[in-house]
Parts: structure tokens; C-alpha cells; sequence
């Protein structure tokens, strides 16, 4: 444990400060009985279980300090790894740019073969709303705050009269943060999460992008290899934002075609005013005289050309500034940029980003030529990076909807076209397959423009409308992926090409993206691959074919273990698919925040794909409340991109530089998923196992929560199958089961051990080497350690049925031990050092959150006695759900 103790005594030093700040206000506002809930203590918290109105404010205290503690310890870890990085070098840093550096050079690279690695990456983050943010915007704005002036007293330059004065501004805050409500009491509009999304794209990406550049450069340099590589934005990763928010249609009701249109809109407006922001400030910075310097030729002619292009409209940009010519052409710039952003087709206006980047190029050239190499380092090229990055679109939209949905609109467009023909849906796969390609050699559509086939195809079609009218005004930058969920044939991904057909699009511009999700689909997933890429419709065009892989549905559907080994299996044969046509695949992962869906640190997800699957372009999802835990914050977010591109580059150079293959137990992990599989199945599939979950978790209150704009279930039928994987994580988080990111391991493992000792020995061997297994392990582990069994009981007793409750829960019980005792001897060492961080975490929290507990199961009980929606305990338990939710740091 002495390798974490300054991390632990950081976080309880800060978290008394804060502590008592809190104490301060509840003083001055006269809750002095409520002081005693924020006070750091080892017993357990007594909670008065019949104080009426007093619960309301017990509930906000012990939310506030949960959320206090997230902020300490995002706080201690940055501050950590600068003490790391000090005393031992970036390399120190795990998954860092440093450690990546240091790894390839031990395996022999050349700093030439390093920097064709780096220029191959591509890492594209895809903003989505759901599970979406427990907490108000206004809240996060205050966590913000606090967090940022809890890193100003990280300075120890402050005089103590000015660390007094930051502490009654944190004071003051804490006061706000008590006098405003915490939780959504009315579901957020489309619009409302539009907005929160746009801030991290507009305000923490941009800036947080340059500081990930900027940690590259530096470890680059310290490894003593020539710092002109990165000289231009070509050099580094490529950066792309992607967002789901007004694109992702499935299951979402009130996603609609005007609500899409809006969106791209808006992402071009936020694109097109930063920047301008960034061109004004380079106007301000470039005060270079044509006096103290010598001006290029060809950079006077360009200043003309540029000015004659703009007409009249140029004379006062260049008389502003007489004697400064690199200004002048700012100006014009700045004059041009203005009126792409009115869109004032009547004026001279920039056609796409890349026309913007050629006049960076002008001006970077002009200032190299006079010698001012450090003001392009300085000034230019970040800009060139940003321009590059967002363009004039910001972000990518992704178009999504389900398989099924497609299918329905197909039958009504058919029933509307070919009245002679058969239901569409009642057709064979072949038959399918053989109208669908058949109608694909022409270029006709079904119908004229705006034609009614019925509600599913009417709102299909005025999707891909809403796209070609966004793209003949603005292009297709801000067009993202159409992806169909629950891809489970050939035939769903090729009815997308006639809908773009429908709307006048070319298949050929845009990735039509197969998302396969259950243990099957992912079973069968290089199969339908096959058939698309060798279909005579797919359009072989840019080499590059984009493949979703689900990780929450898979995890529903067979338990953690399986999910991940499939996973694992699906992008091996993909890859080996695509290679056979000589395209590269990109996997776009979707993953959530918790452990179930794929959540975890990001090295340790990169590190366990399968060695040369990642093939340069990483796409992957940030959903919900990971949003804010990962990018709220600049040096979080800076550090988080650099994981992912540090990690990103590490597993492309597998495929670009192979090394020699290493043999791992494949057919062992494969034996003890297959046994997971079927001891989690066996669960969730018992007669009795739905009346168990439904009282033994608060899936009914979660139902009920305004936590995102999308409904819980699919289509609003009462099965475990329409039920979305998020509530089915968050539910079982709730009552501390953590049931999603564990069950099956035990069974599998103690089987494993009886009847297959040499795969048992095999797992335990390679348990320390192999990425994927000890990823698998560990994760398994946190969440294990995690569940608590005196909560689960007490939750357990919820069931009306007590053998019904008994009997799962001595179930359960027996499970969590097998896998604890097996993980622990598996992975050797005695827990309590090996997991210090983690437990000392759970310990922290363990009062208050156990004081919530208790809350919520006396108020889930009275409500469950009338199940009244107007009542004033559904309001009380939707808030103990996101305390609780703030203190466990996930949703689902």
C-alpha cells in the first residue's frame, strides 16, 4: 500500500478541506443536525427513517458529498501524475505517450517507423445522450468551478490571504450548489442534450486537443528524436468528433428529419463561430510591420488575389492596417469566413475547411520565409490542427436506426409501389437480396418526392431528405455513418442504398455500418461482412469499411465474459474478412461508462484487442455521464485524449510493424466463456427470475426517471429483451448486485477446475501476460469488489415471494464467492495491496452511500404499496437514484 499512500492522503486532506467548507454553509444556514452526515467517519451513519421532510435535505447532503469526493479525487490523480511524471519521466505515466515511446523503442522502432504509426491514427469520439447526465447542467457548471479553484490551491505561490479568499468562493458555491436542485424533474428535451454536447465540443475539444498535441511533442522530444517531425497538422493523429445526438433514431420516437437538419445546422454554426473566435485572436497576435520585416512577393501578390476575389467589400480590411501586411490578410480571411458564416451567397465566401486550410497554408509559408519559425509553431499550426479537426462541420452526425424499423418501411414503400407483390417481411433472404439488388441498377426511385408510403417509411425517407438537403447547401463534411442496429443479414445493410437512392445520394459517399450486438449477431457477424463486401452494390471506394460491435446488448444477452470473448473473436475473423478484400476495417466500439457496457480505463481496453485489428482509425462512444467524468474538466480531458491516442497508435503499429506472434490459451478462455454463458443464462432465464429482478432492483422507479430524453424500453413491451441495457445495468448498480459484470465467472471458473484442470491452469498461467484476460479479470474483479452483500440482502428482501428471493439470492450469493476465491487466486497476491486504490475508494463512500440505501429502500417500499406517479415519494426516490448514481459514478 505505500505505492498509493500519498494518493490517499491527498484525497483525505482535500476532502476535509472541502468537508468542512460544506459545514460552513449548513452553519450559516441553520442545518446544524445535518452537519453530522458530513463529517469523515468509520462507523456507520445513523439516518432518521421517520423524519419527514428532514429526508429531502439528508438526501441532498449526503448527494453533495458523494459528489465533493468525485471532484477530490479527479483533483489528487491529476496532481499525482505530475508528481509521477517529475520524479520518474513521462514514461511513468501508464498508457501515456511517453510509455508508448519508450515501448516501441524496446521492440526496435525507428523514430521514422514511429512517426508513420503516429500519422496513421485516427481517433474519432462519438458524443451520445443516453444513458445521458443524472445531473442539471447547472450543477456540472458547479462542479466546474469548485474543481477549478481546487487546482488554484494547488499553487503555492498564493498568499494565505488569497487562499482564504478561495476558500469563501468555494464556500459561496457549495451555498449555490445547496439552493439548487439536483435532479430533472422533467425529462431533458432533444434540444437540451443537444446543448450540453455542443459545450464539450465547442469549449473543452478544441483546447483539450492542443494540450494531448502538446504532452506528444513533449514526449517526442524527451526521447531525444527530432522535434521538427511534428512541424505541420498532418504529422499528428487525425482528430474527428462524432455525435449521436439528433441523428440516432432508434428506439428514440422523437428524433425527427426537421430535428436532424436543425442539428447539422447548428453543428456548423458552433463550427463556423470558433473559427472565427480563433481568427480574431490570430489577428490580435500577428502585429508583424512591413517596416521590421522583409515581405514576401509572392505573399503581396496573394494579399491582391485575395483581396480582388472579395471585391469592395476588402478595401477596409486592408486600410485598417496600412504598414502590417500578415494582418491585412487576416483580415480578408476574417472578412471571407464572416460571410461563409451568414452564408451570403451573394459574397465571396469559403466552399469547404480545406479551402480555409490553403490560406493558413499562404500565411504559414509567408511567415517561414522571414525566418519566424516559432510564431507558426505558435500560432499557425494549432490553428491548422483545429481547422482540420472540426472544419466548418464540428462534428460528424451518425444516422442510426434499427433493422426492424428499416424493414417495416421497406413493406409499406413496396405495398405502395408493387401492389402485385407479397408482404416484403413474409420474403425470403434471397428474395430479398435478389429485388433489392435488382433495383439498385437503377438509378430511379419508387416514387416522386414527398410521397406518403405509410408512418415508418414516411420518417425514414425524410431522414435521408433531410441529408441531401444539409449536403446541397453545405457538402457532406458533417455527414457521419448510417448504421443499422441490429444488423442480422445482408439485406439490412443494402436496403440503406435504395433510401439514399430515395433522397437522389450516392452509396458510394457514405459508410453504411452493419451494428451487430447479441452473442449471435457477433457469432455471425464475419459471415454477413462476406457477403457485403462481395455484393456487386457495395462501393469499393475508399478502402475503408466501418463495423460497429455492441458491447451492452452482448453483455445482456450472455453475461460479461461471453460478451468480451465474442467481441474479442468477431474482430479477429472481421479482420481477417476485410483482408481477404484488401480493406481496412474501423471499429467503431460501443461502449458505455460502466464496466458491463465496456467502460475502464482506455489503455487497458485498447491493449486487450486482438494484435492488428485496430488498423490506424479508432471510433468509439462516450455516452451519458462518462462525458463529464472523462472531458468536464481540461486536464482530464487532455489526459483522457491521450490515452486514446497514445493507445490508438500502439495497437496500429501491430498491424503496420507485426511482431512475432505470441501463443495465448484461446481455446481455454473460449471454454470458460461458453460456461459463463450457460450459468448466466440459466439465471436470467428461470420462469421466476423477472418477478425477482423487478422487486429486488428499482428498475421501476428507473423507468421513470428524467435522466434522458430516450424511453427505457424499445417498443414498451414488458420482457427483459425490450428492455435497453442501460437500465439493466443501472438497475442492478442500484441495489449494489453489480450482477451485469460478474455472474457466470465463478461457475465457470470452479467447473473449469474440477473437470478441465489443464485450461484452468492454462488461465491462471497467462493471467499476468495475456491483455485480454487480465483485462477480463481485473475488470471482473472491480466489480465484484464493488457488489455488497449486506445491500444486496436488504434489496433481496424486497421480494414479495420470499423463496423466490431466498432461492436467487443464495444463488448469487454462492456465485460472488466462487468468482472472488478464483479471481484471487488467480491473479496471486493477497487483494488488500494488490487493489488498495480500489478499496480504499469503496470504503470512503461505503457510509454515505450505505445512509442512501437505506432511503431508498424505506421510500421504495411505501411507494411500491400504491404505485401512485403523482406522489411526492417518486419524486423523493428519483433524487436518491442520481445520489446514489453520483456516488457509485455511473448510471448504467
Amino acid at each position: 500500500m505505500t505505492t498509493n499512500k500519498p494518493l490517499f492522503e491527498k484525497i483525505t486532506q482535500d476532502m476535509e478541506f472541502l468537508t468542512d467548507c460544506f459545514r460552513r454553509v449548513l452553519q450559516q444556514l441553520g442545518e446544524h443536525e445535518l452537519e453530522k452526515a458530513v463529517i469523515q467517519r468509520t462507523e456507520p451513519m445513523e439516518i432518521d427513517l421517520e423524519a419527514g421532510d428532514f429526508e429531502e435535505k439528508h438526501i441532498q447532503v449526503l448527494s453533495i458529498y458523494l459528489q465533493l469526493m468525485n471532484l477530490v479525487e479527479e483533483n489528487a490523480g491529476v496532481q499525482i501524475r505530475r508528481r509521477e511524471i517529475n520524479e520518474h519521466g513521462l514514461a511513468a505515466i501508464r498508457g501515456s505517450w511517453g510509455e508508448t515511446l519508450q515501448r516501441w523503442q524496446a521492440q526496435g522502432l525507428t523514430s521514422n517507423e514511429m512517426a508513420t504509426a503516429i500519422r496513421q491514427v485516427q481517433v474519432y469520439p462519438v458524443l451520445t445522450a443516453h444513458p445521458t447526465e443524472a445531473k442539471r447542467k447547472s450543477i456540472l457548471e458547479l462542479h466546474r468551478e469548485i474543481y477549478l479553484n481546487l487546482v488554484k490551491l494547488e499553487n503555492n505561490a498564493y498568499s494565505k490571504f488569497e487562499r482564504s479568499g478561495l476558500k469563501r468562493e468555494i464556500i459561496a458555491l457549495l451555498e449555490r450548489w445547496w439552493r439548487t436542485g439536483e435532479v430533472y424533474l422533467e425529462k431533458p428535451t432533444l434540444e437540451m442534450e443537444r446543448n450540453n454536447v455542443m459545450h464539450y465540443f465547442t469549449k473543452v475539444f478544441p483546447k483539450a486537443l492542443l494540450k494531448a498535441d502538446q504532452q506528444l511533442m513533449d514526449s517526442w522530444a524527451a526521447m531525444g528524436f527530432d522535434p521538427s517531425v511534428f512541424a505541420d497538422a498532418d504529422a499528428f493523429p487525425d482528430f474527428q468528433l462524432g455525435s449521436w445526438v439528433g441523428g440516432d433514431r432508434d428506439g428514440h420516437p422523437y428524433v425527427s428529419a426537421a430535428l436532424t437538419e436543425n442539428t447539422l445546422l447548428e453543428h456548423r454554426k458552433a463550427a463556423l463561430s470558433l473559427v472565427l473566435e480563433n481568427l480574431e485572436l490570430l489577428g490580435s497576435r500577428m502585429s508583424f510591420s512591413a517596416i521590421r520585416n522583409t515581405v514576401p512577393e509572392f505573399f503581396k501578390e496573394k494579399i491582391q488575389e485575395k483581396a480582388k476575389l472579395i471585391g469592395p467589400e476588402s478595401d477596409a480590411a486592408l486600410s485598417r492596417n496600412p504598414m502590417e501586411p500578415w494582418r491585412q490578410f487576416i483580415n480578408l480571411i476574417l472578412l471571407q469566413a464572416k460571410n461563409t458564416f451568414q452564408n451570403a451567397r451573394d459574397k465571396s465566401i469559403y466552399s469547404s475547411a480545406s479551402d480555409l486550410r490553403a490560406d493558413l497554408h499562404v500565411l504559414r509559408k509567408s511567415l517561414l520565409d522571414i525566418d519566424a519559425d516559432h510564431i507558426v509553431s505558435q500560432f499557425i499550426l494549432p490553428l491548422e490542427r483545429q481547422v482540420k479537426s472540426f472544419g466548418f462541420h464540428l462534428a460528424r452526425l451518425d444516422i442510426r436506426q434499427n433493422s426492424s424499423f428499416h424493414e417495416k418501411a421497406m413493406e409499406q414503400i413496396i405495398a405502395g409501389t408493387f401492389a402485385d407483390l407479397a408482404p416484403y417481411s413474409e420474403w425470403s433472404e434471397e428474395e430479398k437480396i435478389q429485388f433489392i439488388s435488382k433495383e439498385l441498377e437503377s438509378k430511379r426511385p419508387f416514387a416522386y418526392p414527398g410521397k406518403s408510403f405509410g408512418p415508418e417509411a414516411d420518417k425514414v425517407l425524410a431522414c435521408f431528405q433531410a441529408v441531401r438537403n444539409h449536403i446541397d447547401q453545405f457538402g457532406a463534411e458533417g455527414i457521419g455513418s448510417f448504421i443499422v442496429s441490429m444488423t442480422r443479414s445482408l439485406s439490412d445493410l443494402l436496403v440503406v442504398y435504395l433510401f439514399l437512392r430515395e433522397a437522389g445520394l450516392e452509396g458510394r459517399d457514405f459508410q453504411v455500418v452493419p451494428l451487430f450486438e447479441t452473442i449471435e449477431d457477433l457469432q455471425h457477424s464475419s459471415r454477413i461482412l462476406e457477403t457485403f463486401l462481395s455484393h456487386p452494390a457495395y462501393p469499393n471506394t475508399s478502402g475503408l469499411q466501418e463495423v460497429m460491435l455492441g458491447y451492452s446488448d452482448s453483455n445482456k444477452d450472455g453475461g460479461i465474459v461471453a460478451s468480451r470473448w465474442n467481441i474479442f473473436q468477431a474482430e479477429q475473423k472481421l479482420t481477417q474478412t476485410a483482408g481477404k478484400h484488401h480493406i481496412k476495417l474501423r471499429f467503431f466500439h460501443g461502449i458505455g461508462g460502466t464496466i458491463s457496457r465496456g467502460g475502464g480505463k482506455y489503455h487497458r481496453f485498447l491493449e486487450s484487442m486482438p494484435a492488428g485489428s485496430l488498423q490506424g482509425s479508432l471510433k468509439i462512444t462516450v455516452q451519458g455521464e462518462t462525458i463529464a467524468q472523462q472531458f468536464a474538466n481540461m486536464l482530464t480531458a487532455a489526459y483522457n485524449l491521450e490515452m486514446l491516442f497514445s493507445g490508438a497508435a500502439l495497437q496500429t503499429s501491430f498491424s503496420l510493424f507485426p511482431e512475432k506472434g505470441i501463443s495465448y490459451p484461446l481455446t481455454s478462455l473460449e471454454l470458460m466463456a461458453s460456461i459463463a454463458r450457460q450459468h448466466y443464462q440459466k439465471l436470467v432465464g428461470h420462469p421466476e427470475f423477472l418477478e425477482f429482478y423487478g422487486q429486488a432492483t428499482p428498475i421501476d422507479i428507473l423507468e421513470l426517471s428524467k435522466i434522458g430524453s430516450r424511453p427505457s424500453r424499445r417498443t414498451g413491451e414488458r420482457s427483459l429483451d425490450d428492455l435497453r441495457a442501460i437500465p439493466w445495468v443501472f438497475s442492478w448498480s442500484q441495489s449494489r448486485f453489480n450482477l451485469t459484470g460478474w455472474y457466470g465467472i465463478g461457475a465457470a471458473l470452479d467447473q473449469m477446475k474440477r473437470k478441465h484442470p489443464e485450461d484452468y491452469s492454462k488461465i491462471q498461467a497467462q493471467a499476468s501476460t495475456w491483455p485480454l484476460l487480465r483485462y477480463v479479470l481485473i475488470q471482473v474483479e472491480t466489480n465484484l469488489l464493488n457488489a455488497d452483500e449486506e445491500i444486496m440482502n436488504q434489496y433481496a428482501g424486497l421480494v414479495e415471494n420470499r423463496e423466490v428471493g431466498v432461492k436467487f439470492t443464495k444463488s448469487i450469493m454462492e456465485e460472488r464467492k466462487l468468482a472472488l476465491d478464483h479471481i484471487g487466486s488467480i491473479l496471486g497476491k493477497e487483494r488488500e495491496k494488490r487493489r488498495a486504490g480500489l478499496l480504499d475508494g469503496i470504503a470512503r463512500r461505503r457510509n454515505a452511500l450505505h445512509g442512501l440505501h437505506q432511503l431508498q429502500l424505506k421510500n421504495l417500499r411505501n411507494w411500491r404499496t400504491s404505485k401512485d406517479m403523482e406522489s411526492p415519494l417518486l419524486t423523493r426516490l428519483l433524487k436518491i437514484t442520481t445520489a446514489l448514481a453520483s456516488g457509485l459514478k455511473h448510471t448504467g
